[in-house]
């Protein structure tokens, strides 16, 4: 927590200037409402006026004769926004106030050259900032933090990124920074728990429901009866799956998927193997062969199967004759999934992905890629780090136009949510 500023020294003698800008705003969020902070907050960065507050306007004028402002403000006012936004999430009154703090920024207009020069210089920064990944990474937090309501014209579809509430895993990677502050990472993985429960509670109950449902339908012989007599506890789907798709989505990741075995039993199996193997070249050839039992054989066969084998075997070849550990294990994990999710950042290629989806759905693809999470659970961030740079590509793209990408979050989620989560759908041994 940052610390608390009396009202009489929030600006000191002996502090820099950017602190003291600093100070003064952690004493407004404390003591003004967040009405009179937001309209202080406009008024200095992005009017760029002493009208209401000459005292710290006088404060930033100083800050931005500092070296290297064009480079640095984007992290001064981005600590200065997080400042409220870390106070204002804490209570649900003022959570409001957070998406009206991020919109000011569309409200900036370039001066006409005429104004002051200082005027002109902080609306300047200000916009420049709306293109920084400061920026971007408050407007998801607002997203979040505003539960998805984003303002929607007549017939406007709905891009990508108004779903970033949806999926908590992707929270660290798509709301935070390089530069985020403790304050933040904090801020921003409590609201992550809080989801992340509430999702992981919302499933369990549901999955519960549909079992009772399921077994009252078969008792009466009737669907319509069964629901009666549950009236008023019917429960809402928390995917954005069919029910028939998440219900087979559910089947994938918890029930016997080969063998009568599970992921986890197929796993757990391979790693006590493995442990006996000689070298890493011997664990790659059976790698290859614990993976390629959940692909299609008719879709394998024609390319993918080959690309698999050389994907694997061109990891670490240096490292062949040396016996598997956890450093191994950890480097071979990442690796497979920069081949069968996204190789990275600067240059997000996912055809392998894209095929995968289009030929074993996108079940069955999350299913491969648990196959692979399990054996490591280390790499789990690298996994969602790769789901992060897909989201982050396609956040302008309609819901419509990338249904692939919508159905894999949702299934990764569940995914996530059974195996690493408190999810609890225990109940469907009851039906497998």
């Amino acid at each position: 927590m940052e610390q608390v500023i009396n009202k009489n020294n929030y600006l000191r003698q002996n502090q820099t200037d950017e602190q003291n800008l600093y100070d003064y705003f952690l004493y407004s969020v404390q003591e003004e409402s967040s009405k009179d902070v937001l309209q202080n907050f406009r008024t200095v960065f992005v009017e760029g006026s002493s009208l209401k507050n000459e005292l710290i306007y006088s404060v930033l004028e100083k800050v931005l004769k500092g070296e290297n402002i064009e480079q640095n403000y984007k992290f001064i006012l981005n600590r200065c926004c997080h400042i409220l936004v870390n106070r204002w999430q804490m209570q649900p009154q003022t959570q409001g106030a957070i998406p009206e703090l991020i919109s000011l920024f569309d409200e900036i207009r370039l001066p006409r050259n005429s104004a002051p020069r200082t005027a002109c210089q902080i609306r300047q920064l200000a916009k420049d900032f709306t293109t920084t990944d400061q920026y971007l990474a408050l407007k998801r937090l607002a997203r979040v933090i505003d539960q998805g309501k984003t303002k929607k014209e007549a017939g406007e579809k709905s891009q990508v990124g108004n779903l970033i509430n949806r999926y908590p895993y992707l929270y660290e990677h798509c709301l935070l920074t390089e530069n985020s502050s403790y304050e933040n990472q904090q801020t921003v993985r409590r609201i992550q728990t809080k989801i992340q429960h509430k999702f992981e509670l919302d499933l369990s109950h549901y999955v519960a429901y549909q079992v009772r449902l399921g077994q009252l339908a078969r008792q009466l012989r009737s669907v319509p009866k069964a629901q009666q007599l549950l009236q008023g506890k019917t429960l809402t789907n928390p995917t954005l799956l069919t029910e028939r798709e998440l219900g087979n989505a559910l089947k994938q990741f918890t029930g016997r998927v080969q063998g009568g075995y599970s992921y986890r039993d197929l796993s757990q199996s391979f790693l006590s193997h493995s442990i006996q193997l000689t070298s890493y070249e011997d664990f790659k050839d059976d790698l290859y062969e614990y993976l390629v039992t959940s692909v299609d054989p008719i879709y394998g066969k024609r390319k993918f199967n080959d690309r698999l084998y050389n994907a694997i075997q061109n990891i670490l070849p240096q490292c062949n004759d040396k016996k598997l550990d956890q450093f191994l294990l950890l480097r071979t994990s990442s690796q497979l999934l920069n081949f069968l999710v996204v190789t990275g950042k600067t240059n997000p290629n996912h055809y392998v992905f894209v095929d995968l989806i289009t030929n074993l759905g996108p079940t069955s693809t999350v299913g491969l890629l648990l196959k692979v999470l399990l054996l490591c659970h280390k790499v789990r961030p690298y996994l969602e780090k790769r789901f992060s740079i897909l989201f982050n590509h396609y956040e302008y793209s309609t819901e419509e136009g990338v249904p692939w990408l919508i159905q894999s979050l949702e299934n990764l989620h569940v995914a996530l949510s059974v195996h690493f989560g408190q999810a609890d759908v225990s109940c469907l041994k009851q039906i497998m």
